[in-house]
């Protein structure tokens, strides 16, 4: 008769259990709450959400934000706004499927106003022809967690230019309170003065924080998060108010960023790079690449040139990443005049831009300037935007 073994397996200390599951990825802790109730509590207690982030952090994701409609020309009714998180490999190797892969809709009448810590802010509105409706809710894509809808606020147009033309929007964290703010700016009719309005997670209303006559440009509604601080282009004046705003007649001296800082709710301006000599033809972008601020314009619509300020704050870190020739590549691949840089490579040798007009995706090598390889979207997509992302298990309330 075979003797029959029986091993011993000892109970593991708590601090080694924490330790392991806090290098998990956010879909194998997911499946595990199933196993007991103590598991649920742990994964989400503040302390293991906040080591779970960090370890996080070193694998860092994209989110992209864009616009899609069927394929009925001209048809607006089934516009989606349109999120997904998707992995920086799979974008570089396949950006369409990666997309594919992981995409949220959400009706037209929303807007994706940032990500922060694996917290995506959904802005939404309802509007008449007396007034506009807004609220955010914050959503984890990683966990499916969505919380309720945030204190309401009511911009009648008798007091607010309330279009969107004229409406800033920022989401972002301050590290020395540890809580989330969105940043709302509005513009006064009457006065031609810029109101900001803040909203802290898990709060029950705004606060008005400070006004300002800063005009941040039109086209740009979100702002861009670094260093906790949300971030918009601006002209720093306006001759005839914001309704005489013409691009042709703004000077490179008034060209700025706009800054709020979310730890004071101060603001201040950064200056452009300076060897940006002259206004290029139409509004530059504002973006972030690899946690900087990052700015991308058209040049004399010849060349398309994408800056990089490395510190932020200090001006003179301003640093030209790519100065591309359009009429060099156009022959052969057929470079349209409209391009958004969607995220740059850790080593800073590869960079993936969204091509409006071409619709597809181009993989640019910038180490021997060349593009690497494009990709065509599969759907009628446009105004696409890109936010540093990871996967946490960070609660949306």
């Amino acid at each position: 008769m075979k003797k029959e073994m029986l091993f011993y397996v000892p109970e593991l200390p708590q601090e080694l259990i924490l330790e392991i599951l806090s290098w998990l990825p956010v879909k194998d802790l997911m499946r595990f709450r199933s196993l007991s109730k103590t598991w649920t509590t742990l994964m989400f207690h503040h302390a293991f959400v906040k080591l779970h982030l960090q370890r996080s952090s070193k694998n860092k994701h994209v989110l992209l934000s864009f616009y899609q409609h069927d394929n009925a020309v001209g048809n607006w009714n089934n516009v989606s706004v349109a999120a997904a998180p998707c992995s920086i490999h799979g974008l570089l190797e396949n950006p369409t499927s990666t997309i594919n892969n992981c995409i949220r809709r959400f009706s037209k009448t929303n807007i994706v106003i940032g990500a922060c810590n694996g917290l995506v802010c959904i802005c939404s509105y309802f509007k008449t022809d007396d007034y506009i409706k807004y609220w955010v809710r914050f959503w984890n894509p990683a966990t499916r967690i969505m919380s309720e809808d945030s204190p309401y606020i009511v911009l009648f147009a008798s007091d607010y230019e309330n279009e969107p033309y004229y409406l800033k929007f920022g989401f972002g964290f301050d590290d020395s309170s540890g809580i989330y703010k969105v940043v709302m700016i509005l513009l006064d009719v009457q006065s031609y003065k810029r109101e900001t309005r803040v909203l802290t997670l898990g709060h029950s209303s705004w606060k008005k924080t400070l006004t300002c006559s800063v005009f941040p440009l039109p086209y740009q509604v979100v702002g861009q998060l670094v260093s906790g601080t949300v971030n918009w282009l601006a002209l720093s004046s306006i001759g005839d108010g914001p309704y005489g705003y013409q691009w042709d007649s703004v000077t490179i001296d008034e060209l700025v960023i706009f800054s709020h800082d979310l730890k004071n709710d101060t603001h201040r301006y950064l200056l452009m790079p300076h060897g940006l000599l002259e206004v290029p033809p139409r509004e530059p972008y504002l973006g972030v690449l690899k946690g900087c601020l990052c700015l991308s314009l058209d040049y004399k619509d010849t060349h398309f040139v994408v800056w990089l300020m490395r510190e932020f704050g200090i001006e003179k870190s301003w640093t030209q990443i790519l100065n591309v020739s359009y009429g060099h590549h156009q022959p052969r691949y057929g470079f349209p005049l409209k391009f958004m840089p969607l995220f740059m490579s850790e080593n800073e040798d590869i960079l993936l831009l969204a091509d409006e007009v071409g619709s597809q995706f181009v993989v640019y090598n910038l180490r021997d300037d060349r593009i690497d390889h494009i990709h065509g979207f599969n759907v009628r997509s446009y105004s696409y935007f890109s936010y540093d992302y990871i996967q946490s298990l960070t609660l949306p309330y």
